[in-house]
């Protein structure tokens, strides 16, 4: 089936971006970062004159989302390009915060927390609950609470976060995002991402 280009919320150059970052995700991991740093730990040490510690706190970062929309027709921007920041605290909770380009292409900062307790198909489940700004027809783009279900695979460096936002009517849209995540910490020392 061909794309209909003149569809409303059709935008190629957001597909060709969600591709690009897709690629760079699943080509970054197509070598073990463990065995890499493991083998270039002794020369880092002695070029930064210290060596690097494993945290038992992984810390990840992303690029923001991207999202499929349960309305497309309304013309939303569906690469949600931004900066994040996630932090593990122990096997179910992770605290997050970060800022992106929002669905109404607007940016939004984000604060919460997840809460991820059940294992489910190598990842875990839970739900995502904090405090989000930036979206126009939700309090007039202030700060409001949200909590939403997410699902999260990580192994080794990589791993990804999908959120499942229901709609909430005339306020926000519903969608299903997808956030990509590197992993930033723990590498030297052979730490491996999966919680324990």
């Amino acid at each position: 089936m061909k794309a209909n280009l003149k569809t409303p919320g059709f935008r190629p150059t957001e597909v060709k971006q969600g591709i690009t970052w897709l690629t760079l995700w699943v080509v970054t991991g197509l070598f073990n970062p463990v065995q890499a740093a493991d083998q270039a730990a002794p020369a880092a040490a002695s070029s930064l004159g210290a060596s690097v510690s494993a945290s038992s706190h992984p810390v990840w970062v992303n690029a923001g989302y991207y999202s499929f929309h349960t309305d497309n027709q309304v013309g939303l921007r569906n690469a949600n390009i931004g900066l994040g920041l996630e932090v593990r605290l122990d096997e179910a909770w992770a605290a997050t915060a970060g800022r992106f380009m929002n669905s109404d292409s607007v940016h939004s900062n984000y604060v919460g927390a997840y809460y991820r307790p059940w294992r489910l198909a190598g990842g875990q489940v839970g739900v995502l609950g904090g405090l989000i700004n930036g979206y126009k027809n939700a309090l007039a783009g202030g700060w409001f609470p949200a909590l939403v279900p997410v699902a999260t695979w990580e192994t080794g460096m990589l791993g990804l976060n999908v959120a499942f936002v229901p709609p909430i009517k005339n306020q926000l849209y519903g969608s299903i995002s997808f956030q990509a995540k590197l992993r930033v910490n723990g590498y030297f020392s052979g730490e491996s991402a999966a919680p324990p």
